[in-house]
Formats: structure tokens, sequence, C-alpha cells
């Protein structure tokens, strides 16, 4: 009877993953198809004639596009870790005072809606020439990683047992020391959850890039694909082209970080 139960749920959980997917697969079928078929009828489940026109004009005319959004990734990655990553060990092991403001604070500001804080920062970057910048929009990603990572890290810290730390002080170690040399390596995978999230972040925004850097000489892949669309709405098969290429970073990221992005969520979940 249990077998029979969890076959049936496996069944549902197949179509439900199906239906989810779908969009997914419907994007890449779409990429591979030509625009005659496009525009002559809707196109097969299946390209049964498929074509790369539409990843060469990716490789023609989108690669500058993927290159801003990577540099602009990775700075907000390194941005969120040098800043998360000391407030998380001070949070967590330093008995800093007014840290639980500062904890509550960090969680109210992940709830103030992008747009809100869009127009704040062009407010700001209008007057002090970081509009249209790439330093401006790793600024702007990087406010939404950095609590993200400030809590991750707290939570992760403060169930690393403190004899570490005052071996380390024992020896001969100060707080920095004890941080890089000690709390750091021990928090890889938190580290590594913080990165992923703060790289996926910056890579598909959208609000910041078309409020902060539209007329900018460097634009992420988001607002390469809305002027795409804007240019050629005939050529469908080369929009989802680029859609399928600006989505294979995250998912290569994804699958490679799965278990370290498991280990790092959950961490300081588990007390003793």
């Amino acid at each position: 009877m249990s077998h029979r139960r969890s076959w049936w749920k496996t069944g549902i959980g197949l179509v439900l993953t199906a239906v989810m997917l779908f969009p997914v697969y419907w994007m890449i079928n779409v990429s591979f198809t030509k625009t005659s078929d496009l525009r002559d009828s809707p196109p097969n489940l299946f390209p049964f004639a498929p074509t790369l026109d539409g990843y060469t004009a990716v490789l023609s005319q989108q690669l500058p596009y993927l290159g801003t959004s990577l540099l602009i990734g990775l700075g907000t990655v390194l941005v969120t870790l040098v800043i998360s990553a000391p407030a998380g060990y001070a949070l967590a092991k330093l008995r800093l005072r007014g840290a639980a403001p500062l904890t509550f604070i960090l969680l109210v500001a992940q709830m103030i809606p992008g747009v809100v804080m869009a127009m704040g920062f062009y407010a700001i970057y209008l007057n002090s020439g970081l509009l249209n910048t790439v330093g401006g929009l790793i600024l702007a990603d990087s406010t939404i990683a950095v609590p993200f990572g400030v809590l991750l890290f707290t939570a992760f810290m403060s169930g690393i047992p403190n004899e570490l730390i005052q071996a380390a002080t024992v020896d001969g170690a100060g707080p920095w020391r004890t941080f890089r040399s000690i709390i750091l390596p021990v928090s890889r995978n938190s580290a590594i959850t913080v990165s992923l999230f703060a790289f996926l972040w910056a890579w598909s925004d959208f609000i910041f890039a078309s409020t902060l850097s539209r007329s900018g000489q460097f634009l992420p892949i988001t607002l390469g694909i809305y002027k795409y669309i804007g240019n050629n709405t005939s050529q469908w098969n080369a929009i989802m082209a680029t859609a399928v290429v600006a989505s294979i970073p995250a998912a290569i990221l994804l699958i490679v970080a799965q278990r370290y992005v498991a280990a790092g969520v959950t961490a300081g979940a588990v007390k003793d």
C-alpha cells in the first residue's frame, strides 16, 4: 500500500515538474526554430529542422552585454564578501553593542522594494557621477546581497565553537588574525552560498540596470535582451537564444555549488 502511495506522489511530482519546466523547454525549442516557421504557424513541440541562426546572432551582437553582466556579477560578489563576512563575524563573536537592533535593520532592509531603492540611488548617483557606470551598478546590487550575506554569516558563525577562538587568542592571535585564519576557512559553505546568491541577483537584475544605466556605454544582459526585443520583435529565435545563453552561467553555478548551498543555507539552523 505504501509502495503504491509513493508512486502516486512521484507521478504528481513529475507532472508538476514538467509543467514548471515547460517554459524553459519552449524557450530552447524556439531558439532552434527557423524564423520562417515562426511566422507561418506556431512552432512545433520539437524543432524538426533546427537552426543555429539565433545563436549566431547572440555571439555577434550580445557578447558585450554578457561580459558586462559577468563583470557586474563578480564585482558584486567581491563587495558582498568583503563587507558581509567581517560584519557577520563581528555580530556573531565580538559581542558588539547594538547587535540586535542592527540585525533587525538588516531584516527590514531586505523588505524594501527594489523600485524604491532604485529611485533613491538615482537621486544620489545623479550628483555623484555614478550614473551609467558599472561601478554604480555593482554598488546598487551589493545593497541587496549584503544584508542577506551578513545574516547568513552571522547564523553560521554563531555555531562555531568558542573554544577555537579562545585557542587562537591563547596563541597570540588577535580578532583579525582569528577571523582570517580560522573563521573564514571554516565558513567556506556559507561564503559559497552568499557568493552564489549575490552573483545571481546581480546577473538577473533589471530594475537597477534600467534605472541607473539605461544610457550607459556598458549595459548588462538584461537590458540587452530588453532592447533586443524592442528592435527585433520578429526574430524570436534570436531573442530566445539570447535568453538561453544568459541562463547558462546561472544554471552551471547552481549545479556546481548545489551541495555547498544546501549546507550553507541550513547553517546555524540547528544548535546543540
